[in-house]
Order: C-alpha cells, then sequence, then structure tokens
C-alpha cells in the first residue's frame, strides 16, 4: 500500500537538497526523515539518492525517475484538499500576496489589515518584489495572488482586473514653485534634475516608452528602486520626482510639501492589477481576498 507521507519526505528531501532542512520543513526529527527515505528505497528496492558532501541529490534510475510524478501528485492532492475546503467555505490555509513595497503601503495595508480580522486563521505569507519578480512567481505558481503595475502584456499569466489607477506625475518642494503656476512642455522636464524610478521597474520602462514615442528624452540625474526615496529626495529638494498622484496626495494636499508641476502632454494613466497564476484553481481564502477588491469597484 502506498504510503503518502514517505512521498512527501521523499518530495521535500529533494526540493531542500538537505535532511536537516527538510526535518525543519516537515517539523519533524532528521533521524525520522532518514528513516522514511530509507523505509521508501526499501519498498522501492532502489536508491533514491546521492549522499554527497554537499547534500542529498536524486539519483540517476531511482529519485529522478519519480520526482515529476510524485510533484504532481502532490499537486493533485492538495487541489483536492483546497476543493473541499471550498465546498465547507471555510478560509484556511496560506495565502502568498506578491506586490512591491509600494502597493504594500499604498494599497493593500488596509485590506490585508481587515482581511486578517475577518479570517484569522489564515496565514499570510507577504512576498514583496517588484513587478518584474513578481511574474516570475505568478508563472512559477509561487504566490496564490499577484498586485501588478500595469502595463503588463502576458499571456502566461491570468491578469484580472484593475485595483487602482495610477497618474504619473511630476512634483517638486517649493524651490520649484514658480514652474508649478503654469503647464510646462514635458520636454522641459530634462533641463532641471530629475527623480526618476530606475530602468528595472515596470513604471519606468512605461514612462520612458511613451516619452520616447513623441520625441521627448527624459534624462534623470538620480535613479532609485525605492518611491519612497524618490519622495523624500524631492521633498528634501534634490530635484524633480516623477511619481503617481495618488501615491503622493498626502504631501501634495495636506503637508504642502510638495506641488505638482503640470506637464503638456500629460504622461499616460496606468493602474495596479491583480493577476492569479495561469490554470490554477483559487482556494476559498483567495476568493475571499480577491473579493474585498471588486466589493470596492461595485
Amino acid at each position: 500500500m502506498v504510503n503518502l507521507e514517505l512521498y512527501r519526505v521523499f518530495y521535500t528531501v529533494a526540493k531542500c537538497g538537505s535532511l536537516t532542512r527538510a526535518a525543519e520543513e516537515l517539523f519533524i526529527s532528521q533521524p525520522a526523515v532518514s528513516q522514511a527515505i530509507k523505509q521508501l528505497e526499501g519498498q522501492l528496492d532502489t536508491p533514491l539518492f546521492n549522499r554527497t558532501h554537499r547534500g542529498m541529490e536524486l539519483s540517476e534510475q531511482g529519485g529522478k525517475q519519480i520526482f515529476d510524478i510524485v510533484e504532481r501528485a502532490l499537486g493533485q492532492l492538495e487541489t483536492a484538499e483546497n476543493k473541499l475546503k471550498e465546498i465547507n467555505q471555510t478560509a484556511t490555509g496560506t495565502i502568498r500576496i506578491s506586490a512591491s513595497d509600494t502597493i504594500f503601503s499604498y494599497v493593500l495595508i488596509d485590506k490585508i489589515a481587515e482581511y486578517h480580522a475577518k479570517f484569522p486563521s489564515v496565514k499570510l505569507n507577504l512576498v514583496n518584489c517588484i513587478t518584474t519578480e513578481t511574474l516570475d512567481l505568478l508563472k512559477n505558481n509561487k504566490c496564490d495572488i499577484a498586485f501588478l503595475n500595469l502595463p503588463i502584456e502576458d499571456k502566461d499569466i491570468n491578469l484580472t482586473s484593475v485595483v487602482m489607477p495610477l497618474h504619473d506625475i511630476f512634483v517638486a518642494n517649493e524651490n520649484y514653485a514658480e514652474l508649478s503656476k503654469e503647464v510646462q512642455p514635458l520636454n522641459s522636464m530634462h533641463d532641471y534634475p530629475l527623480l526618476m524610478l530606475d530602468m528595472s521597474t515596470v513604471t519606468r520602462k512605461a514612462i520612458i516608452q511613451f516619452s520616447h514615442s513623441i520625441g521627448v528624452h527624459l534624462h534623470p540625474e538620480i535613479e532609485c528602486g525605492s518611491l519612497e526615496l524618490l519622495i523624500q529626495l524631492a521633498k528634501n529638494g534634490v530635484g524633480i520626482a516623477c511619481a503617481p498622484r495618488e501615491y503622493v496626495r498626502r504631501e501634495l494636499n495636506e503637508e504642502k510639501s510638495l506641488v505638482e508641476i503640470r506637464t503638456d502632454p500629460p504622461l499616460p494613466a496606468r493602474a495596479v492589477g491583480i493577476a492569479f497564476p495561469k490554470n490554477q484553481p483559487l482556494s476559498y481564502a483567495v476568493k475571499e481576498f480577491f473579493k474585498m477588491f471588486n466589493e470596492e469597484g461595485k
């Protein structure tokens, strides 16, 4: 008779490449992991791993032959368990949410707090990374729901809806207040010290693509990977920052620490969107989290 727990141990050791790390992930002792592997190898009458100084490696004639099959089987069992949880309509388990630091701070923080209060038994695994890295997580089924800076065209993910519109603008402190009194030509922005996100971000790529399409070349004096740092630099008079209006409302309207410099033409609107791994069923817990954003838009 097939012992599923032995195969779970085999799969975990194969992923971790170490008996010690597998034991930590499974919350059992290392001798118990070692014994489970020996027992499975005895049942199959073949060695599944090569024990090397680097750790545990799948054997050519044993472990490598069954790993993909075991991975699919365990995945199907997990899907079956999730379906039963959906039938019971009980939000349990773990939700892996991926987004950038900025999206977590400006878009998700209130929703996460609200969801946690409503479903305290659901563990939330928050993975903060830029949109391009989040895309890789989606494609490898390493996150359950993702929030991305748009535009994105990728057929390997399931992009479903828009959470928040974004309008990129130019902002600066009072040193540049004179520029805020009239609309400035967009191409005049390169005459000033510009502060922009770096080229690894979807935001920067979208702005550059648009500006180049109308013959405008914006060359920033300072590039950052953090929008929060960009805003602080602008507030301290280092230069003119390009940032979504939705993320600097407090600085513009309440603190009055920044002013908006309008341009002609303005930068095109973008958005934050929600995406899921393609062709993967959603757990009840994930659906409930997603529903919070759908209901807001109704």
